[in-house]
């Protein structure tokens, strides 16, 4: 078994003078992109982390491990910074981001290599993420409305008789934020956004595995003016950051990653503000009324797309009892559409996956599914290191719950179809699911699909689409073991802010004249 890859091998190329300047070369050519420390470009000069691509494995570029000492001083100078960062004018922190999304449709390019070949991502796929980001940098009117508070007459207590109070939000201070590998442009400008846009200052950790576009984001950020003081990007492995977020000068963490390592940062870091997207995989309930085609057509797209590597991919399918063979006819077809290789290829639609770890796990899962009665219905095979034939595999009720697929997220494309008589068993086994991220219902029957919707403990309900975050127009955020609060244009804000409330007595001031 293999795939055929492109007999040029993959290369970082940028092409763009004004972002090529922050990258250096080693002896060997191997291009070296910076971290970014006290306002400046940071190189390091003791040890590198290297970079390989998903397509082929081959080293692409070098970032420096950035020692402890270091971010442990760059925590000290962002805290001391972050009174003069609430004080920097709102208007300027939105223009100077607002610039960003020109700068990133100037040089778009340069972005869309580096996510198909750092990231792995088709041409289409890189594209979109750029647009959404694009997208996103232009909706942020929505954030900085929400950095509103209130104003309390104390008249209506009569413990607080010749008061007022100003309720305002404001920033926290000094917030981090963790990014993961499968966005990592679109989440890490959406983090900076409304980690920036109040007034905090901000530590990003980008991915290990594609952290070249966030460092050329900052890159625009630099050249848009921004006070770069308030900001810094540290190019650290995520088993050291254990040390890291325990500080108590970081107000606030931002994360976006596993249920596993999202527990693991909670209890190692205390009392601190959370905001945590967790692990998922949405299930869709598949009712006897729907269009089959459609819903077919859309399920596929919602469990292949990048390749599965999608907090919202499906991964359990419960089908009525109805219609359950001819949408198992349908799917496979619709799955086997996909065109698996290089996401160089014009022609690919199905990538690598971007951690060859994974791809154990998924042969692992296959197998802990087949021992306990699940049936292959299409795919199941690891292509090579880094690629999988996407999966679908037929499971009987009884059992479900028994599988490793259903008790763990396998961040790629598998999914379990499971035929149900009735919405009330399929309502039963996804209750026993850890996971509430998000899920989707494909039908008409407005009474069934209320009750689905109802009863699920999830974050989003999709209804005749399939679960996707987009840009955030939608809030989206996990409940269970899926995360801690939202996402989402004016949503995020909430955890990089806080109320607080001023209260002014003028009781024996003379500024009211009535006596009780």
């Amino acid at each position: 078994m293999g795939i055929t890859l492109l007999s040029e091998k993959p290369k970082v190329e940028i092409e763009s003078e004004e972002l090529r300047k922050i990258v250096k070369y080693d002896s060997d050519g191997l291009p070296i992109f910076p971290a970014f420390i006290n306002g400046e470009w940071y190189y390091g000069n003791r040890e590198y982390i290297t970079i390989n691509t998903p397509i082929d494995l081959s080293p692409i570029a070098k970032v420096p491990r950035v020692p402890y000492e270091v971010v442990e001083n760059e925590i000290d100078r962002l805290y001391n910074e972050r009174f003069n960062a609430k004080n920097y004018p709102g208007y300027l922190r939105v223009e100077k981001l607002l610039k960003t999304a020109e700068l990133l449709e100037k040089y778009s390019k340069d972005f869309e290599n580096l996510l198909i070949i750092n990231a792995g991502k088709t041409r289409k796929q890189a594209l979109g993420e750029i647009e959404s980001t694009i997208n996103r940098i232009k909706n942020i009117e929505i954030d900085y409305r929400k950095l509103v508070g209130d104003y309390l007459f104390g008249e209506f207590s009569k413990d607080y008789l010749e008061s007022e109070g100003i309720i305002k939000r404001e920033p926290l201070g000094l917030i981090l934020a963790i990014t993961p590998f499968n966005y990592p442009l679109f989440d890490s400008v959406n983090k900076i956004i409304f980690s920036l846009l109040p007034g905090n200052v901000l530590i990003i950790k980008p991915p290990s595995l594609d952290p070249l576009p966030v460092i050329l984001y900052i890159r625009l950020l630099e050249l848009t003016g921004f006070p770069m003081k308030y900001i810094s990007l540290i190019t650290v492995p995520g088993k050291d950051m254990n040390k890291i977020t325990p500080n108590k000068k970081i107000s606030s963490i931002i994360f976006t990653g596993s249920t596993e390592t999202g527990e693991e940062i909670m209890k190692n870091s205390g009392i601190k503000q959370y905001l945590m997207e967790l692990g998922g995989g949405a299930p869709a309930f598949v009712l006897s009324d729907t269009d089959i085609d459609y819903a077919a057509k859309r399920i596929s797209y919602g469990i292949t797309s990048y390749s599965g590597q999608r907090c919202d991919s499906i991964k359990i399918i419960l089908i009525e009892k109805e219609i359950y063979d001819k949408f198992k006819e349908k799917l496979i077809e619709e799955i086997s559409k996909v065109k698996i290789g290089d996401p160089r290829d014009e022609n690919t639609t199905f990538g690598p996956i971007a951690d060859p770890k994974t791809v154990d796990e998924f042969v692992y899962s296959i197998e802990d599914a087949k021992q306990k009665g699940g049936k292959i219905l299409y795919g199941g095979n690891r292509l090579d290191k880094t690629y999988i034939e996407p999966t679908l595999i037929e499971v009987d009720k009884e059992n479900v719950d028994k599988l490793y697929l259903f008790n763990k997220e396998v961040f790629l494309s598998v999914a379990l179809l499971v035929k149900i008589d009735n919405i009330d068993e399929g309502l039963k086994i996804i209750e026993k699911r850890r996971y509430g991220l998000d899920a989707a219902i494909f039908g008409n029957d407005i009474n069934k699909i209320r009750k689905i919707a109802e009863y699920l403990e999830v974050g989003a309900v999709y209804i005749n689409d399939i679960p996707r975050h987009g840009i955030g127009y939608y809030p989206y955020g996990g409940r269970k073991d899926s995360g801690i609060g939202k996402e989402g244009l004016g949503y995020g804000i909430e955890s990089t802010t806080t109320y607080k409330s001023i209260v002014y007595n003028y009781k024996d001031k003379g500024i009211w004249n009535y006596k009780i």
